[in-house]
């Protein structure tokens, strides 16, 4: 019996909006009794430790309940750290001046990976500048639907 991710994520994301909390992302991984449901929650100012054993405790009971992983898993609920994953449009809004590392599925401008300040969401468009000490900066816009993986890069 599968399990439906999406029927999951509505769940978390209403377990964690009770609480004021963002869902960011939610992952499965795993296969007979190894395997693992991973959420990773945030809110303004980072999320404590109580914040993850509420979702944790909450989410745990209704799954349980309702049967929407059957068999046995392992529920971890966290921060999404520093190199926190970009995945939904907004994202890329609420981060923009922030320094992220991202690559896509096909090439732009004949490479999958860049590094740069994230200059936010334009018509669709992640605009980045981009630049190193061989290179001048210069912008670059990538399809959101073209973006395989982005995170933030951490600044100290």
């Amino acid at each position: 019996m599968a399990i439906e991710l999406e029927h999951v994520r509505q769940i978390a994301e209403r377990v964690a909006a009770s609480q004021g909390l963002e869902l960011v992302d939610i992952e499965f991984r795993g296969g007979g009794k190894a395997r693992l449901l991973r959420l990773f929650i945030d809110k303004p100012g980072g999320v404590t430790h109580e914040d993850c054993a509420f979702v944790s405790r909450e989410l745990g009971t209704i799954l349980d309940v309702e049967d929407a992983i059957p068999g046995s898993y392992t529920l971890e609920v966290s921060s999404p750290g520093l190199d926190r994953k970009l995945v939904k449009a907004a994202d890329f809004e609420r981060f923009a001046g922030s320094r992220v590392r991202l690559s896509t599925c096909e090439p732009v401008e004949g490479s999958r990976h860049f590094e740069g300040r994230l200059q936010g969401l334009r018509d669709g468009r992640v605009a980045l500048e981009v630049g190193s000490k061989k290179a001048p900066a210069h912008a670059v816009e990538i399809e959101l639907g073209n973006v395989e993986r982005a995170n933030l890069v951490p600044e100290f």
